[in-house]
């Protein structure tokens, strides 16, 4: 059974340039079929304008090769209309995964991000956690 969940941008970088070492696990589980990542609109643009950070030192080429290792597994949500009642998250550049998460009914919103980790206490549907959290509740 896959698993939809919603990962923040630093958790698919991580995946995708470090997947040689400890994020390997990551990469594996959406290459597999374990997880089925979910992207909007505004979640890939993002990713997008990350990896074309100079301190990442990739070129166009090497950013297309990586998006390639995970647009594929991924499953677009068009997000029509935001939920009311969501809790604001104090950095509004997070609040796209929050809604993601909501809109594409996802299993588990899975973040790094002090901002979105916040709001974990008041916050059930879906659970917030971190990837250590999140590894140990895959069991991988």
């Amino acid at each position: 059974m896959s698993h939809r969940v919603v990962l923040d941008t630093n958790c698919i970088i991580s995946a995708l340039l470090f997947s040689k070492q400890k994020m390997a696990w990551l990469r594996h589980c959406w290459q597999t079929g374990a997880i089925i990542p979910l992207a909007s609109k505004e979640t890939v643009s993002e990713l997008i304008r990350v990896l074309a950070y100079p301190k990442f030192k990739l070129t166009k080429e090497e950013q297309a090769l990586i998006l390639a290792d995970f647009l594929p597994y991924a499953e677009t949500v068009v997000i029509a209309d935001v939920p009311e009642g969501l809790p604001i998250i104090r950095d509004q550049a997070d609040q796209m995964f929050l809604i993601l998460a909501v809109v594409g009914q996802a299993e588990t919103l899975v973040t790094g991000d002090a901002d979105i980790l916040d709001i974990k206490s008041i916050f059930y549907t879906p659970p917030i956690m971190t990837l250590s959290e999140y590894k140990d509740w895959l069991k991988v």
